[in-house]
């Protein structure tokens, strides 16, 4: 290889580093914005949490279509990223839904998407899409998923609908996360307490927080029908609120893992070139040496 083309692959390979590492620099920022929102938000799902705990125990709602459902067809939201480059992130979520919807009809599965990777997926699957929303900001609000979730909710209710269910990546800490499918509808105490405390990251800043989810004693105004209706909509609003939240906390830490892990790679073949670069100049100024010195003993020879 000439020492010409060597350079240039050097000075390739140190543009790819700065790229790489600012790229890194900007995902650790989004990662820790995005696990901020989802914790100001937590007491909202801890305090709606408590008054369902409390709410459900009434035998007025005991055969609400929230809590019972029969249905042939299943509501899906799948939640991933708009771009790549943050490893297996959007894969792996996919695979989960691929696995759950396997031997499934795909015109009886309804899929409501959030990201282009996912919108795709479902695309090519066949699914039926009632509802899609890419480029998503990172400063997202939770009004801003209002019609997704209230879509979600009028599918749900009116068509023949048997569950609702989310699939998305788990924050667990900066360098793990998990791909998981959280049932919303028909409501599960447990998937959802489970969900609540997800929140909080097995590690790091947040990690020492604790979960306050023990129900209240509340009295209900008109009645807990009434109460329990209006929570349902708020409570399944929130609850795809956090998991997008969630999904963005490990897009960004994924994307910054993954940058970090490119950035080493390119400095390590920049190193592996610039040796490489050396030996050969050397060996081209041994070569001109040695040339320089056979044409000297020539000349005194004659």
């Amino acid at each position: 290889m000439a020492l010409k083309e060597i350079k240039n692959k050097i000075r390739a390979t140190d543009r790819t580093r700065k790229v790489t590492k600012a790229m890194e620099a900007v995902s650790a920022v989004k990662m820790r914005k995005s696990q901020e929102r989802a914790l100001l938000n937590r007491a909202y799902a801890e305090a709606a949490l408590r008054m369902l705990q409390n709410v459900r125990t009434t035998p007025e709602i005991a055969k609400s279509p929230y809590l019972v459902k029969d249905g042939t067809r299943e509501c899906i939201v799948v939640i991933t990223s708009d771009k790549g480059l943050a490893g297996s992130l959007n894969s792996a979520v996919l695979k989960l839904v691929e696995t759950y919807t396997k031997g499934k009809d795909p015109s009886a599965v309804l899929a409501l998407c959030l990201g282009r990777k996912g919108y795709e997926f479902c695309l090519r699957k066949g699914f039926d899409i009632p509802y899609f929303a890419i480029q998503l900001k990172d400063e997202i609000v939770m009004d801003d998923l209002r019609e997704i979730s209230e879509r979600a909710l009028r599918e749900y209710q009116t068509a023949d609908i048997a569950s609702l269910s989310v699939f998305f990546q788990n924050f667990i800490t900066t360098f793990s996360q998990e791909a998981v499918r959280r049932e919303i509808l028909p409501l599960h105490e447990d998937v959802i307490a489970d969900m609540i405390k997800g929140i909080l990251p097995k590690a790091g800043k947040y990690s020492e927080e604790v979960a306050r989810t023990k129900a209240n004693d509340y009295t209900m105004e008109p009645d807990s029908e009434t109460v329990f209706n209006a929570l349902i909509p708020e409570l399944t609003h929130i609850l795809l609120y956090h998991a997008l939240l969630e999904t963005k906390a490990s897009e960004h830490s994924a994307r910054m893992v993954a940058m970090k892990n490119a950035s080493d790679n390119a400095k390590e073949v920049s190193k592996v070139l610039t040796l490489k670069y050396n030996k050969a100049r050397q060996a081209a100024i041994t070569r001109e040496v040695s040339e320089i010195t056979g044409g000297m003993e020539a000349m005194a020879q004659k």
